[in-house]
């Protein structure tokens, strides 16, 4: 079974779990309030600073999965996401969107600068081993392989290609599925910044 397909599967498992009971404060993305997934990381980001969740205590963390050459759904995520961000105005400065690479063997911190911030300066881009980044993608429930291409060394990666969100006491609260409606998105960011 290919990563694509389970990928289908655990989606329709965690919306089966946690999506059927509306919440009380009326998300728009799915609900995942007290999973037992997705606690931490431990990743560097691209100034090689070493983060965890605890660092951004006091901000919602919106946080997704993805590689640089990827083709399509990672730039269109982040730039749905900086088009959100838009929208919210002073409010996004208490938003941290974090780009967590898993090709670290092409992503470098240099390249991944690059890239995030070219959708917004804000937006930071994480990394780690390859091991590291194995750990942290199952942890998240994220499923990614590489696919080989046409020549020697060529490569994609078929990944996961939904997006957590976390309060600003660290808890993981969404997950937005990819093609989320913007509106939808900056709805659910502004519930949380309200959030006690």
């Amino acid at each position: 079974m290919s990563a694509p397909v389970r990928a289908c599967i655990w989606v329709v498992a965690l919306l089966l779990v946690v999506g059927c009971q509306k919440s009380v404060q009326s998300f728009k993305a799915t609900d995942v309030t007290g999973a037992e997934f997705g606690r931490d990381f431990r990743l560097t980001d691209h100034n090689g600073k070493a983060r965890s969740l605890a660092d951004f205590r006091g901000k919602v963390v919106v946080l997704f999965f993805g590689y640089m050459h990827c083709p399509d759904f990672c730039p269109s995520t982040l730039s749905q996401l900086n088009k959100a961000m838009g929208r919210l105005g002073e409010d996004a400065k208490l938003i941290q969107v974090l780009f967590v690479t898993l090709d670290p063997e092409r992503d470098t911190a240099e390249l991944i600068s690059r890239y995030v911030t070219s959708f917004n300066a804000s937006f930071l881009g994480m990394g780690a081993n390859a091991a590291e980044v194995t750990a942290v993608a199952k942890e998240f429930r994220i499923l990614y392989e590489k696919v080989s291409g046409t020549t020697s060394g060529q490569y994609t990666l078929n990944h996961s290609t939904g997006t957590y969100v976390f309060d600003k006491t660290g808890r993981l609260r969404l997950y937005l599925g990819y093609g989320a409606d913007t509106d939808d998105i900056v709805h659910d960011l502004a519930l949380l910044l309200k959030a006690a």
